[in-house]
This record gives C-alpha cells, sequence and structure tokens, in this order.
C-alpha cells in the first residue's frame, strides 16, 4: 500500500502545527484531514476511518492520553502521540493508554514522517489468497500466523500495530526466549533502558488480551534473565 493510499488524521489545538504537519505530511503523498481537539476529532472519526492517528497530549478539555485510553476500547488504529513533556512516566503513561509511538516537541518534521512509516511498516500486510493458515492456540485464542490476527472463537481480537508485531516477532519462535533488547530491535526503536522498558509496557497491554490472568502469565512469559517467551498449547 502506498502512502497515496493512507488516510491520517492529525489532532492539534494549535492551529499553525496543524496548518504545517498537514502540509508537510500531503507533500509526502499521504492525504490527511485535521481536528482542532478532542471533540472535533470524535466527530470525525465517527464518520470516517484512518491509517493513524496524529494526537497532541496536552490539548484545552480532554487531552490526549485520556482520548487514547477511550478508543483503544473499540480502535486499533495507530496512534502516534505529540507531547511538550520529556519526562519517562509521562511518557510511558501516553504507552500505557495504549498509543503505539510518541515525539516530543519540539521535533522536526522529517522525523515524524519517520516514525510514523514506522509505525505503519508495523501493520500486519494483507496475506496471500492461496497461503494455507498457520495457527497456534493459546488456551480459548488462537493466532493465525499468515494472516497476523488473533482470534477468540468468532471474534478477532484487536491489536495496535505494536502489538501485532510484537506477536509476529514471537511467533517466529514459539518456546524461544527474546530478549528486551532485541524486541527493541525489531520494533525499530532506537535502542536504550527507556526504551526497554516501553516494551515491558507494551507486553503487559498485549498480556491483558491473552492471558485469563495478566499477573500470571501463562503464554506469555518471563523468562529471567533471558527475555519474554511465547509459549502455545
Amino acid at each position: 500500500m502506498s502512502a497515496q493510499d493512507l488516510h491520517l488524521l492529525i489532532v492539534d489545538d494549535d492551529e499553525r502545527i496543524r496548518v504545517l504537519l498537514q502540509k508537510f505530511l500531503i507533500r509526502n503523498g499521504f492525504l490527511v484531514s485535521a481536528a482542532r481537539d478532542a471533540g472535533h476529532a470524535r466527530r470525525i472519526l465517527s464518520g470516517l476511518d484512518f491509517d493513524l492517528i496524529v494526537l497532541d497530549v496536552m490539548m484545552p478539555g480532554e487531552d490526549g492520553i485520556s482520548l487514547t485510553r477511550d478508543l483503544r476500547e473499540d480502535s486499533a488504529t495507530p496512534i502516534l502521540l505529540l507531547t511538550a513533556k520529556g519526562e519517562t512516566e509521562d511518557r510511558i503513561a501516553g504507552l500505557e493508554a495504549g498509543a503505539d509511538d510518541y515525539l516530543v516537541k519540539p521535533f522536526e518534521p522529517k522525523e515524524l514522517l519517520l516514525r510514523i512509516n514506522a509505525i505503519l511498516r508495523r501493520m500486519p500486510e494483507a496475506p496471500e489468497t492461496n497461503a494455507m493458515p498457520k495457527l497456534l492456540s493459546l488456551g480459548p485464542l488462537r493466532y493465525d500466523i499468515e494472516r497476523g490476527e488473533l482470534w477468540q472463537g468468532e471474534d478477532a481480537v484487536r491489536l495496535t500495530a505494536t502489538e501485532s508485531q510484537l506477536m509476529r516477532i514471537f511467533a517466529a519462535r514459539p518456546g524461544e526466549a527474546v530478549s528486551r533488547a532485541q524486541l527493541v530491535e525489531d520494533l525499530g526503536r532506537d535502542k536504550g533502558q527507556s526504551q526497554e522498558r516501553a516494551v515491558d509496557v507494551q507486553i503487559t497491554r498485549l498480556r491483558r488480551k491473552l492471558e485469563a490472568d495478566p499477573k500470571q502469565p501463562r503464554y506469555l512469559q518471563t523468562v529471567r534473565g533471558a527475555g519474554y517467551m511465547l509459549a502455545p498449547d
């Protein structure tokens, strides 16, 4: 899928930033809509589907983290948060709410473009029509390796772009521990302790979808001193 096929939503209360980002991303081939606050974004989202949302955290009224958390109740659309706060705890709060990545203001538009493309690359690819499905059984869940889809009975379990990529990484090596540093590298993130902690947050979120008791994981296990391991039935 080319950029011309992708529709982005920019949500920022600063009109100057909205216009700048919208023009820049349109020049780079995307279809781009814009919203001035969370309420405006909700109205747009009620009638349109988007491939990715770029969402400012600090807005009057409902903030970006609250909107992210609410959207994650029924949507897996990738979300990239923009924040003026550089503290680790604020970034972690955004990831815990369900964001796929974050970018600290001020930033270069080129960096935003790189982050957007990195997130979109982590989205599941459409399967080949003649591909035979390969499934992993995870208790009441099944994971279709070819399609990159998680199912519970006849119902699809929504995965964010990052959760989907994590499942692909683990499913490629079931029963094998993957280190946090390797996960950071496979996810295309910058190396560093803060990114490893961010991976821990994403693992916690993914466990909530895989495990009957996320605090005592059966399928996405912690391997002491080695990392994390997917242990299908």
